[in-house]
């Protein structure tokens, strides 16, 4: 029985796979399979509902609260503009109005003071980023989407590229492909598949060495009726030497309900060992010394620890300082690879490693080299 085969096969459904995906189709070439990992689609995009569980991308919502990426900034990143343009979807100002906090030692109050606006403006979706994810799920043909299918490894044969993928059910099954586009961190990709033959060594290491953006991190968010904070003129901005929070914005939802969210100071290897219900507890501390007693005690709240995450970290990824690094090579500059694979993921955008903005980008540029390295596909005889 013939391999099941494709023209080109995406490996990870995040917003970078999603695009591709989207693209591929535009200019007529809509025999693509996507394979992701994980059960959903969205990759490090990641929403929880106003009850701090983990929201559902395919349904309409407003209320949905980021613990992934979560801003972006059209002034300077015109192309994701563009994108969310296209799909319909609402944008909105960060709220930044008001002072902010900062507590510089355990031992003293925290301190009012002037708060700041961003430069340029930092701006949110309605509903999340989840609703990008949504949007463009909406776009693609659900036949072609193959969730909780795990790529394992990559094998050149003549012309094609083969890959073995573990399904839910853990039995492998072989695909064909003629080009295959990475829609997942460097890191990852040369951690976790395999390559037959393996990658060229220099290029191997450049992926390994670029950080991922987020692996290190832990996001953590409080949901409430009412944003409270703002009645006493504070923005909901705040920043921290004590913790565990070092860094704290209002993610309030226009029309839904408001909310406070913070990026974890505690360092990836030390969270190990703190279950993540102490963890959330010492966060609604931390909110209530810094907002008041209703600040202590959310409607819900939701932690995501990304260093945790298999599909995200790997274990250089936990004692990394989580900055954005320049975008590694996206495929070898020569042999058996060089024609048929390319790396889409955030982190091999040369403009914007890591951002949101940065998966559209690299996903663009992957489309239009498999573009020309596609083959022309035979015409029947007349």
């Amino acid at each position: 029985m013939p391999l099941p085969s494709t023209r080109v096969a995406i490996v990870g459904g995040g917003l970078s796979g999603l695009v591709a995906a989207l693209l591929l189709e535009q200019q007529g070439i809509r025999d693509v399979v996507l394979f992701e990992a994980r059960d959903v689609l969205g990759g490090r995009i990641l929403s929880v509902d106003a009850s701090g569980r983990v929201a559902d991308c395919g349904a309409p919502a407003l209320d949905r609260f980021d613990l992934g990426p979560t801003w972006f900034w059209p002034d300077y990143q015109p192309q994701l503009d563009r994108l969310l343009d296209s799909l319909g979807l609402q944008r909105f100002e960060q709220f930044e109005h008001g002072d902010m906090l900062a507590e510089r030692s355990p031992h003293e109050a925290p301190r009012r003071m002037r708060g700041y606006t961003s430069s340029p403006t930092s701006m949110r979706l309605s509903g999340g980023t989840g609703a990008l994810v949504a949007a463009l799920r909406a776009r693609l043909d659900p036949e072609r989407i193959r969730v909780a299918h795990t790529v394992r490894r990559l094998r050149r044969a003549a012309s094609q590229v083969e890959l073995d993928i573990e399904g839910a059910d853990a039995a492998t099954t072989t695909w064909r492909a003629e080009q295959v586009l990475l829609a997942l961190p460097p890191r990852l990709a040369a951690t976790r598949i395999e390559f037959e033959p393996p990658l060229p060594p220099e290029l191997a290491r450049a992926w390994l060495a670029t950080p991922t953006w987020m692996a290190p991190h832990a996001k953590y968010v409080a949901i409430y009726d009412t944003p409270f904070w703002r009645e006493q003129g504070l923005s909901g901005a705040a920043q921290s030497s004590h913790g565990p929070m070092v860094e704290i914005h209002d993610v309030s939802m226009p029309g839904g309900h408001a909310a406070l969210f913070g990026f974890l100071g505690v360092p990836a290897r030390v969270r190990r060992g703190v279950p993540d219900d102490v963890l959330r507890a010492h966060c609604r501390a931390q909110l209530g010394r810094l907002f008041g007693e209703r600040a202590a005690t959310p409607l819900a709240d939701a932690l995501k620890d990304w260093a945790a995450d298999p599909l995200t970290a790997t274990d250089d990824d936990q004692d990394a300082a989580g900055h954005h690094a320049a975008a590694p090579p996206i495929r070898p500059a020569s042999g058996p690879w060089s024609a048929c694979l390319g790396g889409i993921g955030s982190e091999w955008s040369r403009e914007f490693p890591g951002y949101l903005a940065g998966a559209v980008d690299a996903a663009a540029r992957g489309v239009r080299e498999c573009l020309d390295a596609l083959p022309p596909v035979s015409q029947p005889a007349a």
